[in-house]
């Protein structure tokens, strides 16, 4: 297993997670339950995603694709398009 996303929060991985596995790629979850831990352990690097060592190049691309997505939606309020972007 390898990690392909770094989450802010859980909603940010389960988003990254579901893309994943609507391109046929597994994806996990992992560390979503720390999160009512913080003040206890660091405040980043607590959720992130992993999928199959094989599944990582493809599934480093859509994950790429939702986060500049997540940044970029609450400013623009643009719907997520599954469909690669060109260039």
């Amino acid at each position: 297993m390898r990690s392909v996303y770094q989450a802010e929060s859980p909603i940010d991985a389960q988003l990254v997670k579901d893309a994943l596995e609507a391109e046929g790629i597994p994806a996990f979850v992992i560390g979503a339950g720390l999160i009512g831990a913080i003040g206890e352990l660091p405040v980043s690097g607590l959720i992130e995603v992993r999928v199959p060592d094989s599944a990582w190049p493809a599934a480093s691309v859509i994950a790429a694709r939702v986060d500049a997505w997540l940044r970029e939606a609450p400013a623009e309020g643009g719907a997520w398009d599954p469909a690669p972007q060109p260039g």
